[in-house]
């Protein structure tokens, strides 16, 4: 079973709005709903769960209504990585596929999912990402160049992150035993806590944006 795991719990600080950007509406529907829409009309996508905000639960449960695949609509917590525990409590099959989503990035195409879900039969974890185009560089504490980093080495990471579920389960049980545990990423929580499990990275695309600022918002105007 193949499962989408919706990620819907910021408050959108950068953003400079009173609601959280995942709630706005564009072109007569949330940017949360655009990201359901995606996942819903996926072939090979069989439910999906959504991890929102305590005070939005109810709004998130009105705008699921209508796309059967959504299954659960979970509160998440302070940090990103409670969101992922959320769902975690409701995805217990251990083979199951689950792919983790930022829900504003509404602009996924299925061939990234697609991909994703190709590689997981290979692989027990992956993630989305692009080159960087970018001279990345190492700084000092005084924002002095120390190092020019090998650009061809690299990526951008995007979402969706795909795992089997035992074993991000099993890294997150790893994790929590750590005082010191703070994760950014789910990818990053196998890679501490699973060293010995590869990491595939499958490409992403420059339109698979995560919506941050107001003019992000522009791909929607039709």
């Amino acid at each position: 079973m193949v499962t989408a795991i919706l990620l819907a719990g910021g408050s959108g600080s950068r953003f400079g709005s009173d609601k959280p950007k995942q709630f706005l509406e564009i072109n007569g529907c949330t940017v949360l709903e655009h990201s359901i829409r995606i996942f819903q009309q996926c072939e090979r996508i069989d439910s999906i769960v959504i991890v929102t905000r305590q005070d939005f639960v109810d709004e998130v449960r009105q705008i699921a209504a209508s796309y059967p695949k959504v299954q659960h609509v979970r509160p998440g917590g302070k940090e990103r990585y409670h969101s992922t525990l959320s769902a975690l409590e409701v995805c217990t099959n251990p083979d199951d596929i689950l792919l983790i989503h930022d829900a504003v990035r509404p602009f996924v195409s299925q061939e990234i999912i697609n991909r994703c879900i190709q590689a997981l039969h290979e692989y027990d974890a992956c993630g989305v990402a692009v080159p960087c185009t970018d001279t990345t560089v190492r700084v000092d504490a005084d924002d002095c160049i120390v190092e020019t980093l090998p650009r061809h080495t690299l990526r951008n990471m995007q979402t969706p992150q795909g795992f089997r579920q035992h074993i991000l389960r099993t890294a997150f049980d790893l994790g929590l035993q750590d005082p010191g545990f703070q994760p950014t990423d789910d990818c990053g929580v196998v890679r501490n806590y699973l060293p010995d499990v590869p990491i595939k990275i499958v490409a992403g695309e420059s339109s698979n944006i995560k919506i941050t600022y107001p003019e992000d918002l522009q791909r929607f105007v039709s």
